[in-house]
């Protein structure tokens, strides 16, 4: 449970969730299941006697004396519910110190509206550990708990040179910070083995920011302050051991950071970080509403398929709840990141939310907050057959090239077939990955419809589509895992097609045989092929280069990523004229426009159009690309040499040689040409 999931009644200023309660009564913040534990003992007048005496035995304190006068009625919560948010601040050994010394000089948590009485507030996490003490009006101990709260909720600690140093928690990660450059000061004795840290020097912003500064040196864990400096996204972040924390590895994230020393000295963070604090006015600060476009890396339409059955239960099921909001945070929600929506099996499937329902992550939580137990038998198989043909709808909000996933969570196994579903959802570009949670005994194997289950399920029985968890308690070091594959679009071999994962290059013969109107011909012949293709920044990518006896590049695969930016890019291609030396031009292509994606997950392949004989040969160069992995197809017009053609196309030769006496014969290629890709796609999975 996060700082920011529940506050005490005494901070939210009169909760209309919050309840009167005597002292004594049982209500508690633990909830009624503590406050039943406490109905079953004696009561306190029967008690009493007894525990004097066991006093006096032992020598203790606090023998009998006058019964204490019934102090102010405290109001007490409800249990709260299980959803995600930001760690609360670890005090460390020497912090707990301070703040019973600060507690003992505040007093009680109540505030009275007397002149002659004046306590402050404890902190919260600490208030119902540490017994009140009061300070007596006008004495020295009362005059110093002014001073000293009136230091504590001033603003920010400030250092020696005066600048001021926002205190965060040990889990604060740079995306949390707002600032292009901003001082923090990091606790003491934060749990290095708990730290994400990714990178190293120059950090993912997905990382903690103290863990970032331990790593790279900056500081040690008995805390202090650091500057953060917000960098852009890179590639490929390194993984590093260093003073006692582990970087990871991660392929790509759309923003950095770097973490260096301040000129202020070392500060100890005491009490609740600057940004949670409250305001002298006792009015909750007012969010700014999050406009972001979300992790533009993590492109990928979800949807959770939770487990709503009597297999699982109410008090898995929130748990279940709480693990799935935490995923949907750190996927980074927006309008231009991830989408999810949640799908509910039990006896029969329910659809609770849509992709297009919400595309903000405080939207999604408190929909997942909101989702009530249904029960029933875990029919899971028709749940995921259900949600592979009815769910990912343009209509409801799934994005055309975008990677499709459902993500099962099961708890035990299955009521029904899984086998015949996962097939359903192969058929449907579906992705599904399988999270077990407490998978069946050896006992309990005979009660088992089907023990390979998971493997028929999922998209693929490469061990990357399924994820086992032991139980859904403690489940957080599972959720970064879990993220980092529905994140690597690369991966996800269900919805690779060959409209989607492949590079196409088009090299354009524009010599003076040609002709401006038939070269017009030859680029609508392009943009007709490139239309049949879902081109996006993960998906397809098309290029294209024009050659008489020089070359131009036109555009290349990473230039434009979406169909209509690449449909406008080839028509405002403008003929060159010239000489035609082919081979030549197919060795520059090779170099320059595949050689930066060939090692890209896609598929490449080059399309020649020439009209006439090339004055280099064409044979050696072909092999060339050919041998980088590049399927050529040659397309000939006019006096283009047959021999020529086939010299340059891949095996088998003849289905990858196309010829037409006239420029207007080119459009009836267009279907050739496409099913020639698919098919030699498809062979290439095989």
């Amino acid at each position: 449970m996060g700082a920011g999931d529940i506050q005490g009644c005494a901070g939210r200023g009169g909760n209309a969730n919050c309840k009167d309660a005597s002292p004594g009564t049982g209500a508690s913040a633990h909830g009624p299941e503590r406050a039943s534990q406490r109905a079953g003992r004696r009561p306190a007048a029967a008690r009493g006697s007894g525990r004097r005496s066991q006093r006096k035995s032992r020598g203790g304190r606090g023998g009998g004396g006058p019964a204490a006068p019934a102090g102010p009625r405290r109001r007490s919560c409800p249990a709260p519910a299980l959803l995600p948010s930001a760690r609360p601040a670890l005090l460390p050994a020497r912090g707990l110190k301070r703040e019973r010394r600060l507690s003992g000089l505040f007093g009680s948590a109540e505030v009275r509206g007397t002149a002659r009485h004046g306590t402050a507030r404890r902190s919260p996490g600490l208030s119902s550990a540490l017994p009140p003490v009061r300070a007596r009006p006008g004495s020295a101990m009362w005059h110093s708990a002014l001073l000293l709260g009136a230091f504590l909720l001033s603003g920010p600690v400030r250092g020696s040179d005066g600048s001021a140093s926002t205190a965060i928690t040990c889990f604060t990660r740079g995306l949390d910070l707002r600032k292009g450059t901003e001082d923090v000061l990091c606790p003491a004795n934060c749990p290095l083995w708990q730290f994400y840290v990714f990178g190293d020097g120059v950090y993912a912003s997905l990382s903690s920011v103290c863990g970032a500064a331990i790593h790279s040196g900056v500081i040690t864990n008995t805390g202090g302050a650091v500057r953060v400096q917000t960098l852009p996204g890179q590639e490929n972040y390194p993984a590093v051991n260093a003073n006692g924390i582990q970087s990871q590895v991660l392929s790509r994230w759309a923003s950095s950071f770097s973490v260096t020393g301040t000129q202020s000295t070392a500060l100890e963070a005491v009490g609740r970080s600057v940004s949670t604090a409250r305001p002298s006015t006792g009015k909750r600060p007012k969010k700014t509403l999050d406009k972001k476009a979300g992790n533009k890396d993590c492109k990928a339409d979800i949807a959770f398929l939770i487990d709503g059955s009597y297999n699982i239960g109410q008090r898995r099921f929130n748990l279940q709840k709480n693990f799935v909001g935490k995923v949907a945070v750190m996927l980074g929600i927006g309008t231009e990141g991830p989408h999810v929506g949640v799908v509910q099996a039990s006896e029969h499937p329910k659809i609770e939310f849509y992709l297009k329902n919400f595309t903000a992550t405080k939207e999604v939580l408190f929909a997942i907050k909101e989702l009530g137990f249904r029960g029933g038998n875990s029919n899971t198989g028709k749940a995921l057959k259900y949600t592979a043909q009815k769910f990912f709808s343009l209509e409801n909000g799934a994005r055309k090239g975008i990677p499709k996933i459902i993500v099962v969570f099961l708890d035990g196994w299955p009521s029904d077939d899984l086998e015949e579903a996962g097939i359903v959802a192969r058929e449907f570009g579906v992705n599904v990955f399988i999270v077990s949670v407490a998978k069946p005994t050896t006992e309990e194997l005979g009660m088992v419809q089907d023990i390979g289950f998971v493997d028929k399920a999922v998209c693929r029985n490469n061990g990357f589509f399924s994820y086992q968890m032991p139980t859904w308690f403690g489940t957080t070091k599972y959720v970064k895992p879990l993220v980092q594959k529905l994140c690597s679009h690369e991966q996800m071999l269900c919805s690779k097609t060959c409209y989607n994962s492949v590079n196409i290059g088009f090299l354009i013969d524009g010599s003076s045989s040609i002709g401006e109107s038939n070269f017009r011909l030859v680029l609508e012949f392009v943009s007709n092929v490139a239309k049949a293709f879902e081109i996006s920044d993960i998906g397809s990518k098309v290029a294209a280069v024009q050659f008489t006896y020089d070359q131009r590049t036109e555009f290349g695969f990473t230039d434009f990523v979406t169909k209509d930016k690449v449909l406008s890019a080839i028509r405002g291609i403008h003929y060159m004229s010239g000489g035609t030396a082919t081979g030549d031009a197919i060795s520059f292509t090779t170099r320059n426009v595949f050689g930066p994606v060939k090692d890209g997950p896609n598929k490449n392949f080059l399309i020649v159009l020439t009209d006439g004989q090339s004055y280099d040969d064409v044979r050696g160069p072909a092999a060339a690309a050919q041998k980088a992995g590049i399927t050529v197809f040659s397309v000939g017009v006019a006096w283009a040499p047959l021999d020529d053609l086939k010299d340059m196309a891949s095996e088998p030769r003849e289905s990858h040689t196309f010829f037409t006496r006239e420029f207007t014969g080119l459009e009836q290629m267009v279907p050739d040409i496409i099913r020639g890709i698919c098919k030699d796609f498809l062979d290439s999975k095989q």
